[in-house]
């Protein structure tokens, strides 16, 4: 927050996006690992510059909504109106009511690939201007359709308009205010320029093209898995195996005379999934998110481990593409549990049942698990990770 007040992202997520095709309105539809609106969610959060994120969404989508932005820490949507400009007022609005803002970043939530760089020129710009818009030079012949092709239209001086818009925030909550309410406005630069704000144009970026029609999402998927990188990384856990506790392994309660000591279900298997996720996102070990020492993990279901750890990674951009464990024990005997573990597995992760591979091996009797006194798991897994666009 800079002395004249907080820099704030509004992303207008309020339309039907009936275009778009599909059951959902195209905001809350997924695109790669995540919803589309969690996308410039996200891209906000992760910029330095950018102090809250206020959504403004439809009537009743409240629902869709707290699914495709779960996990995250924003502030209760706005509910807005029956157009964008209504939308974008009531956002401002609350924002006034709240003690107002040093500048606002007017997004739509259509244009998930938001890069860094396009807050960055917009921050700056704001530096000498009321306002500034990304903008894309008119590559195509552009002419008239009068039923058939009429005269072209010259393109030198045209641009395609794109957002986030950035203002200072006086001057478009004066631009709303003094907007006839009985005529539409395409976006708010132009409702800027009618109250005589001077809006700039910095460089926008081909990857913040809009969706709008269903081949729109190929596209913006094909510019996700372009940028997207590969990361693997291993876990490793061992338990006591210890008379009267039950033996939970990948999930699933497995009959034997001796289970698994530990703080939680002591699932072993599981634990070093766990571990494998964190370590693909640099995150840590399981110790660090639940330490042994906090009481409210004692006899917790390592289920809840593992499905945060899958969290984390959609919140990075991430997507689990293969898990694989390997159980080291002399007994129980994995084979006849193999599958349902695998389809355990699947379903805490959301995973096809082919992208989970579950084996065991012995020790030939040799060390703690040849001697029946413990077991060792350790998995391995791979994500692709999508990068800064």
């Amino acid at each position: 927050m800079t002395a004249d007040g907080p820099t704030i992202a509004l992303i207008v997520a309020a339309g039907q996006g009936a275009r778009a095709g599909g059951d959902l309105p195209k905001q809350y539809a997924r695109l790669g690992s995540k919803a589309v609106v969690a996308h410039s969610v996200d891209a906000f959060a992760m910029h330095p510059r950018i102090d809250s994120i206020l959504i403004v969404i439809g009537a009743g989508q409240e629902v869709l909504l707290a699914q495709a932005v779960a996990g995250r820490d924003l502030p209760p949507p706005i509910i807005g109106g029956a157009t964008r400009r209504e939308s974008v007022r009531a956002g401002l609005d609350a924002i006034a009511a709240a003690g107002g803002a040093g500048r606002v970043l007017i997004h739509d939530a259509a244009r998930p690939l938001l890069p860094a760089a396009v807050i960055d020129r917009l921050l700056a710009a704001l530096e000498d201007h009321e306002g500034a818009v990304p903008a894309l030079p008119v590559a195509d012949t552009l002419a008239r359709d009068d039923g058939i092709l009429g005269e072209t239209i010259a393109r030198d001086a045209l641009v395609r308009v794109q957002t986030p818009q950035a203002f200072r925030f006086p001057a478009i909550m004066t631009s709303h205010r003094n907007w006839n309410a009985a005529d539409e406005a395409t976006d708010d630069a132009q409702m800027a320029r009618a109250s005589g704000f001077a809006v700039t144009i910095v460089q926008g970026e081909p990857a913040l093209e809009k969706i709008t029609h269903p081949q729109d999402f190929v596209s913006a998927e094909t510019r996700l898995a372009a940028r997207a990188t590969t990361r693997t990384a291993m876990g490793y856990d061992v338990h006591r195996l210890v008379a009267g506790e039950t033996l939970w392994l990948c999930g699933i309660r497995i009959p034997h005379t001796h289970g698994l000591s530990g703080n939680s279900d002591a699932d072993v298997a599981l634990h070093a999934l766990t571990d494998a996720l964190l370590g693909t996102i640099g995150a840590g070990d399981i110790g660090m998110h639940f330490p042994p020492s906090d009481a409210q993990w004692r006899g917790a279901s390592s289920d809840r481990f593992l499905q945060h750890a899958a969290g984390l990674i959609a919140q990075a951009g991430g997507i689990v593409d293969h898990v694989d464990v390997t159980i080291i024990c002399e007994a129980p005997k994995i084979g006849p549990h193999r599958d349902a573990m695998r389809a355990r597995i699947a379903a805490l992760l959301r995973l096809d049942l082919g992208r989970v591979s579950v084996k065991a091996t012995t020790t030939e009797r040799l060390g703690f698990t040849g001697r029946g006194e413990g077991i060792a798991a350790q998995a391995v897994a791979t994500v692709r990770i999508l990068g800064d666009i």
